[in-house]
């Protein structure tokens, strides 16, 4: 599968939010935004999503204009997941998680064979299997964030948009995200994420997308878009070297 963005610019209430954004991205890429506060991470996420639409410039998934495929199709293709997770849902996180089955549900139909494996392999995934029948309100937040994770994998989508996925989680849950999303960039899918952890994104990612007053500054591996002169540009600090990638790994 192919995003591409050209040329698109995007505003709330006449007041710019994003300016010239144009990239392209493959299947199999795991590409981070990133930027300060404010810089237009989420905006662009939710265009990439079909949530907004440009005020100028194309958005198209497979050549085809985003907003021209039918809501259905592409929530099928996209699963995307907001910054916040907030909710109060006293549902059992397992009814949350099979949310991402309803794209493909037909009228009237129980959830398949198909669907319920695809359920379990999300909660499996997620590290959240002994989790199933917990209501979701009674978790911790962290626990939330890992079950709105499950619920967009559930959708076994081919494009993957998270907006900071890790921001709720400790050390070790937040490497357990980034392994879980690199290996969905390893069955084929685009995935997207707007990040503020740069040690991650520097491990991880294929590619940095630095943004800055709803611009791209740099679209490159993070070795080098988040050079030591771009880190001081963009967010003020100075990091010696760079942003680098370390050794950290989950423990066996």
């Amino acid at each position: 599968m192919r995003l591409q963005l050209s040329s698109v610019d995007f505003g709330y209430h006449g007041r710019p939010a994003l300016s010239e954004i144009g990239f392209d991205a493959a299947g199999g890429e795991f590409i981070a935004l990133v930027g300060p506060n404010g810089a237009g991470k989420s905006s662009l996420l939710r265009l990439c999503a079909g949530l907004l639409e440009p005020g100028h410039g194309r958005v198209e998934l497979d050549g085809l204009a985003l907003l021209d495929l039918a809501a259905q199709q592409r929530a099928r293709r996209i699963a995307y997941l907001p910054p916040d997770g907030v909710s109060a849902w006293p549902m059992p996180v397992r009814r949350i998680v099979a949310l991402g089955r309803v794209p493909h549900l037909k009228p009237l139909r129980r959830l398949t064979a198909e669907d319920e494996a695809a359920i379990d392999l999300a909660l499996a995934k997620a590290g959240i299997a002994d989790l199933a029948g917990r209501p979701f309100d009674q978790l911790s937040s962290g626990e939330r964030a890992r079950v709105l994770l499950a619920r967009a994998l559930a959708t076994q989508a081919d494009l993957i948009l998270l907006d900071e996925p890790t921001a709720a989680l400790d050390p070790r849950h937040q490497l357990g995200v980034m392994e879980i999303l690199r290996a969905e960039a390893g069955r084929g899918a685009l995935v997207i994420v707007a990040a503020h952890a740069l040690d991650l994104v520097a491990r991880y990612a294929d590619r940095a997308i630095l943004m800055q007053d709803g611009r791209i500054i740099a679209d490159a591996p993070p070795t080098l878009s988040l050079s030591q002169a771009s880190i001081a540009e963009v967010f003020g600090v100075v990091a010696p070297g760079g942003i680098a990638p370390t050794p950290l790994r989950l423990a066996d």
